[in-house]
């Protein structure tokens, strides 16, 4: 990993086990970012504000932008590795979802903050799919996310790597194994 960020993003559709993941390398003693989104629904929620996906997904789209613009900033390489619940190019990916016209300065961002070279994807898995007060997706619109994913970190020029559909351990191994190996 020499010369490499060491901001490193695990990606995919909503309810495929990202953040079980996280939280497993977070237990393993890694630094982990939150998924921007959700956090904002939950303030959302709490504040009784509308930027949120079923009501402004503009609105919803730039308070993540500016979120995970803030989350990559913090990020020191003094930390060691840090694991990211999506990224910037996942605001891009949320946007092309949508049918909304992306900014400029949004792809200028995720030209210039790069991220580890190889991404962690999240393959769609229904038997481990749950909605909740803020995951209102369909499956069939987790999967559509998931390959808007693939899509949009491809374009940027990212290396997708697909998680194991195995125990939450099991996919927090395969990932640092993987890191140490490549």
């Amino acid at each position: 990993m020499k010369n490499k960020s060491s901001a490193i993003i695990i990606t995919g559709g909503p309810g495929m086990g990202k953040t079980s993941v996280l939280e497993q390398l977070s237990v393993m003693g890694y630094h982990s970012v939150e998924e921007t989104g959700r956090s904002i629904i939950q303030k959302e929620l709490k504040t009784d504000g509308n930027r949120l996906p079923w009501l402004d997904k503009e609105g919803f789209a730039m308070a993540m932008f500016k979120q995970s613009l803030k989350d990559f900033q913090n990020v020191s390489e003094k930390s060691g590795l840090t694991f990211f619940d999506r990224g910037i190019p996942d605001v891009i990916g949320y946007l092309k979802l949508c049918n909304i016209s992306i900014p400029e300065t949004m792809w200028q961002a995720a030209k210039e903050k790069r991220y580890y070279p190889k991404v962690f994807i999240t393959p769609p898995w229904k038997s481990i799919y749950v909605n909740d007060a803020e995951r209102k997706q369909t499956f069939e619109e987790a999967v559509a996310t998931y390959h808007i994913m693939k899509e949009t970190y491809s374009f940027l020029g990212y290396e997708l790597v697909e998680l194991p559909k195995t125990t939450v351990l099991k996919r927090a191994k395969f990932i640092l194994n993987y890191l140490l190996t490549y």
